[in-house]
């Protein structure tokens, strides 16, 4: 029965695995619905589930466990599969605990706390008899062991965290040298590249100087082989006239 509940409130549930964490979500349960945390001591939970729409709860252990609450002298056994529907400040509808009184078993189906401020809570079984007890009974009281190993986690916890914070900001410090080599290496290269630019530029500038200057010297070059040429016709022209008047006399001569 209490496998076909599960089943049928599984979809849309919060579900966790894991008995550290099943014992972590029991215990949060337990304080968001206002009961004292020590109702629900079970031992290697596989399975804690919780489907808030319906206000369905389900637990699931290895084997059955019994204990004993000292404060009222009574013990409780809770089956591999427990399952309730709760409220605040009860549980109701509960399937797999049971509570031996005198020499008989009997099933619990409901836990509820009427009044907060009386400090009683009541348990209720499928034929209407009920007995009340303190609050205090079913708070968990922490063996010696129990509050070592807790201190132990929590300073593990502790260190751990320290250690994740610290290799964090080791790592926030590298990226910010990183980023700052990076960027220093950026306005070194923007450095060079417009030292670059401004020698090419200069190369540039340096060259049309130069080009212009070759073209000045071409263009003097072709106006003194111009003049040159210029005089030579004239010489040619003079030598002309002078072998030409040369020839007139000689012919005078004869005649």
């Amino acid at each position: 029965m209490a496998a076909q509940m599960i089943a049928n409130h599984r979809e849309n549930a919060e579900t966790y695995t894991g008995d550290e964490i099943c014992k972590a979500k029991s215990l949060e349960l337990l304080h968001e619905i206002s009961l004292p945390d020590g109702l629900l001591p079970l031992e290697d939970i596989i399975e804690v589930g919780y489907n808030r729409t319906s206000g369905f709860v389900w637990l699931r252990q290895k084997k059955k466990k019994e204990h004993y609450f000292k404060s009222i002298g009574k013990p409780v056994s809770y089956a591999t599969e427990v399952t309730a529907f709760v409220e605040k400040h009860r549980m109701k509808k509960i399937t797999g605990v049971k509570s031996k009184d005198t020499m008989l078993w009997v099933n619990i189906s409901d836990i509820f706390i009427s009044d907060p401020s009386s400090g009683k809570i009541t348990f209720k079984t499928p034929f209407g008899l009920s007995r009340t007890f303190p609050v205090s009974a079913f708070v968990n009281e922490e063996t010696e062991e129990e509050k070592k190993r807790k201190k132990e986690r929590a300073e593990e916890e502790e260190k751990k965290k320290k250690m994740e914070e610290e290799a964090e900001e080791e790592k926030e410090k590298t990226r910010k040298q990183t980023d700052e080599e990076k960027k220093m290496m950026e306005e070194v290269e923007a450095e060079e590249k417009k030292k670059e630019n401004a020698e090419d530029q200069e190369k540039k500038k340096m060259d049309e100087v130069e080009d212009e200057e070759k073209k000045k010297m071409m263009e003097e070059n072709e106006e003194e082989k111009k003049v040159e040429n210029v005089e030579d016709q004239e010489k040619k022209k003079m030598e002309k006239v002078e072998v030409d008047e040369e020839k007139k006399k000689i012919e005078e001569v004869k005649a």
